[in-house]
């Protein structure tokens, strides 16, 4: 399965013929000579060891550590309403039910209104860092650990843009380009001050530090960092170093990773090949080989990145863009891989579900392959699961798993054999 390009249907395949489809693929997975039990057998208990890598491989306990996961990057704001909790507390109750471990959300929300967690440089919201407080405790009452992201490279909830637009307002001489982020003294010392107080923040339901605090899995520095003056990745790579460097002085008990989409740089030309065409200003290489990053991620939207192009070749694509990060993880990084982000929009040409559910289906099986024959892939983390109701926050790539049975039933079985192959791999 591991190897297999789907085409995307057409629109007109039937139910029917999704649910054989998936029926053959859980028999499938029988083959492999891997027995897996329901999915409720998985423990729920709060995680109390901090996952750890060795050896290019996530191990909790000294043992292998194997995750199915989803993104939910909008709990916090969500949570600091306090009537709008049960959503949060529904997606992870749904997210648990289906054997989901892991979980990445925003812990940054900059600027102004009542959805910022940093109002102004240094001046923090009490009640949606409340809101983070819960998202955090209601992950450790289920057993899910999280992967924290500092901060964006986007406008959206306001990200380094906030952080230059803040030392303008300020008057801070040298201001430029939004670039500016990454090497203007007066931004990283703002952006230092996020981290510390972040790491260092007390949870006001639990009473843990969130650095001494092990539902936490990881740190990312942000979500899918750019540079558009730099090409080559290596004011990005200069800034991941300061930057991780500082977070680990504060906390050496959590994994840190950058947070990239895995853009190729110069560094590796003949690697660049793999790239979608283009070049973001991110070095995949150099940045993940930084003593201070403990783990490499990757993102791929084959649909948004190659639009225009056939399904075929977007697929095609993502065959090639996963295996050349899965080797260079294994053979050049020697960290654990992360497949951070991933989804198929509903809103592209031809859109079917059963669509979604073979794309899914090809990075599941991927990942599981890769992790069967000994790589370095931890798992995955697909993009994006919403509560009932939360129509506002549909970007297209959105999971109801309620609404969804053929794709809940997918990521249900994805779960299973990734908890299946990690008992087998702790036996071994």
């Amino acid at each position: 399965m591991a190897n297999l390009i789907f085409p995307y249907p057409s629109p007109l395949i039937t139910t029917s013929v999704t649910i054989l489809l998936l029926a053959l693929l859980c028999c499938t997975t029988r083959t492999i000579g891997i027995q897996f039990d329901p999915i409720t057998s998985s423990t729920s208990s709060p995680p109390s060891s901090f996952v750890q890598t060795k050896n290019a491989q996530f191990v909790l306990n000294g043992a292998p550590f194997l995750f199915n996961g989803f993104n939910s990057y909008w709990m916090m704001t969500v949570a600091a309403q306090v009537d709008q909790r049960h959503k949060v507390t529904e997606v992870f109750d749904q997210a648990r039910a289906a054997g989901l471990t892991v979980c990445r959300t925003w812990a940054f929300s900059d600027g102004t209104g009542d959805q910022a967690l940093q109002i102004t440089p240094g001046l923090y919201s009490e009640a949606v860092f409340q809101g983070l407080d819960f998202v955090i405790s209601e992950a450790k009452k289920r057993g899910i650990r999280l992967i924290l992201t500092l901060t964006n490279n986007y406008k959206d909830f306001g990200g380094r843009q906030q952080y230059v637009a803040w030392a303008r307002t300020l008057g801070v001489p040298g201001v430029g380009g939004d670039d500016d982020f990454y090497t203007h003294p007066v931004l990283k010392w703002y952006y230092k001050n996020h981290i510390a107080r972040v790491l260092t923040r007390i949870n006001t339901i639990t009473g843990t530090a969130y650095k001494d605090d092990p539902t936490i899995m990881a740190w990312e520095l942000i979500n899918e960092p750019r540079c558009e003056i730099d090409s080559s990745g290596d004011t990005i790579t200069g800034w991941v170093q300061e930057m991780g460097s500082y977070l680990k002085l504060i906390d050496n008990k959590h994994l840190l990773a950058v947070g990239m989409e895995g853009f190729y740089g110069d560094s590796t030309p003949d690697r660049k090949q793999f790239n979608p065409g283009y070049q973001v200003g991110t070095d995949f290489i150099t940045s993940n080989l930084l003593e201070s990053i403990d783990f490499a991620t990757i993102h791929a939207y084959p649909d948004a990145w190659l639009a225009g192009q056939s399904r075929y070749e977007q697929m095609t694509f993502l065959q090639k863009w996963m295996s050349s990060h899965l080797t260079d993880s294994r053979t050049i990084l020697r960290k654990p891989l992360v497949f951070a982000e991933f989804g198929l929009s509903n809103k592209a040409t031809g859109y079917a579900n059963l669509g979604r559910d073979l794309f899914l289906n090809a990075v599941y099986g991927t990942i599981f392959g890769s992790a069967r024959y000994g790589g370095t892939i931890g798992g995955g983390l697909v993009w994006q699961l919403l509560a009932d109701g939360m129509d506002s926050y549909n970007d297209g790539y959105e999971i109801v798993l309620s609404q969804c049975p053929s794709t809940s039933f997918l990521i249900g079985l994805q779960s299973r054999r990734m908890s299946a192959l990690q008992h087998v791999l702790a036996g071994a």
